[in-house]
């Protein structure tokens, strides 16, 4: 019997607005049936990183609301590789410019972004979809 899909959700730096991922977070609990682990807020790159790899989590979604996405996704994507977690599935979440959405996908820093306008039903979609493509 498969595992339910595990997902890890994360603040890192000093962002303090968790409404949404807090929403999302009981959102994927309750109507998508996931293992939700929510870190809370003021997490370092590296701290989210063990976390993930602690629990082996299926995604890893990090929520952004201070423009810092280009110095939160990369790093984070490149840990994860060198420990051997390249199937670790990266989204993210918040306000992030298209621009910057498109290059941290096109680079594989990460596989998608919800906005805070995407419904939960979206977002569970997506990572059922994804979850089932990739296992």
């Amino acid at each position: 019997m498969p595992h339910p899909v595990k997902v890890l959700l994360a603040k890192v730096g000093l962002d303090p607005h968790d409404k949404g991922i807090k929403l999302v977070a009981r959102g994927l609990r309750d109507i998508g049936e996931m293992e939700v682990i929510y870190t809370g807020l003021y997490r370092s790159i590296e701290e989210v990183q063990d976390l993930a790899l602690q629990n082996q989590v299926d995604f890893v979604g990090i929520s952004v609301h201070t423009g810092m996405q280009m110095s939160i996704f990369p790093p984070l994507r490149s840990g994860l590789d060198r420990q051997g977690h390249e199937d670790m599935v990266i989204i993210g979440g918040g306000v992030v410019p298209e621009a910057d959405v498109l290059a941290l996908k096109s680079s594989g820093a990460a596989a998608e972004f919800f906005g805070p306008s995407t419904s939960i039903e979206a977002i569970i979609a997506w990572i059922n979809e994804t979850h089932g493509s990739s296992g």
